[in-house]
């Protein structure tokens, strides 16, 4: 089932990608010397301001060599959080995107987090306004409400579960065998890949992301008939088609893991092209291959990278801490409501798949 709800026509006003892209690394035109300069004078500020940072995999690779360098921490945005709260430091910086930075501060409302573009938005996010999907959950008040991570804290709030993209299956197959009704936002490409793995009823949200949207199945079957011995990875917010050509289907992390473990010398990978750098770290004898997005429909021939990720950067890091600008608040009554929904996700999954994985404190 799919609701008759479209993505608003002022999101795609909104998304000006050249525009966006024209902005882009702000750093890449300094020298070696200049950005090591940059790079020592963050050090120093996070050390003075008691402040850690977290990065998502697909920003930038000097900001995940930084996190890394400087003890953060860099993996998708609920362990991300997870790490912003459990670790002493009283400042949480996180290079990501807007929704990130509030998953971070809905788990540590006692600490400032700052994001480091406050403009670095996500098309999913943006496709789902809080006010209208309000109504659509009115709208069915007999089924559970379903939210991708990818979403604000407003729509987190109104949401009995978060999952993640690593999470989606057991929770829809644990809902299905309870018998309960799933409302599911905003990605159409998951909640379409979630509902055929798991035969769950599920009335879904129009959305879709931005970045893996562009994959197109011609062009990667070419591609892959040109390297027939390549194992094709692909995250599962990807179109059905281009789903269909994997050999492997999973999150961020489970991406990474795939090329560590799986014996295959070549991949050809369909996600954000910053995933790459750890990749490349966790295999790296190992040859990977973007994913194409020419092809029938596309409106480029490579563009397999976040706009808003690549907002992200050096420079406007060492201004978010000089200036301590961008930190992140939320009205503490959505903030509760959202912490409810994400701790039930976190105790599913330590109950059910990792008894490792916890986020302790009041839900």
């Amino acid at each position: 089932m799919t609701a008759m709800q479209t993505v608003p026509e002022r999101l795609k006003e909104r998304i000006d990608v050249t525009a966006l892209r024209a902005r882009g690394v702000k750093h890449a035109s300094l020298s070696k010397r200049e950005r090591q300069g940059l790079k020592e004078r963050i050090r120093r500020m996070l050390e003075e301001q008691d402040a850690v940072l977290v990065a998502h995999y697909y920003v930038d690779s000097e900001l995940q060599d930084l996190a890394d360098d400087t003890g953060g921490f860099v993996s998708d945005s609920l362990e991300m959080a997870r790490f912003g709260y459990e670790h002493p430091a009283s400042t949480v910086v996180v290079a990501g995107v807007r929704f990130m930075g509030e998953t971070a501060k809905i788990l540590s409302p006692n600490k400032r987090v700052l994001v480091v573009e406050r403009e670095a938005e996500c098309s999913l996010d943006l496709g789902c306004p809080a006010d209208e999907f309000a109504k659509f959950c009115d709208a069915h008040p007999d089924r559970t409400v379903v939210v991708y991570a990818n979403t604000s804290a407003a729509v987190k709030a109104r949401a009995d579960w978060v999952v993640t993209s690593s999470i989606a299956l057991p929770v829809a197959k644990h809902l299905h065998a309870t018998g309960e009704k799933i409302l599911w936002a905003p990605d159409k490409y998951l909640g379409d890949y979630v509902q055929r793995m798991t035969g769950a009823d599920m009335l879904m949200w129009e959305g879709s992301c931005v970045v893996h949207e562009e994959f197109k199945a011609d062009a990667l079957a070419q591609v892959k008939s040109l390297y027939p011995n390549a194992a094709v990875l692909v995250h599962p917010e990807s179109p059905p088609a281009v789903i269909e050509l994997a050999d492997r289907v999973g999150s961020t992390s489970q991406i990474i893991q795939a090329a560590r473990e799986m014996n295959n010398e070549l991949f050809i990978v369909a996600t954000e092209d910053g995933i790459f750098h750890k990749m490349r770290e966790a295999a790296p004898r190992k040859v990977f291959i973007p994913a194409p997005t020419a092809g029938a429909g596309a409106s480029c021939k490579s563009c397999g990278h976040c706009p808003w990720m690549k907002l992200n950067d050096l420079s406007r890091l060492e201004h978010v801490l000089a200036t301590g600008e961008n930190e992140v608040l939320i009205d503490e009554d959505i903030r509760a409501r959202a912490e409810k929904s994400l701790r039930r996700m976190v105790a599913f999954a330590r109950e059910h798949i990792n008894p490792n994985m916890h986020v302790t404190g009041n839900a």
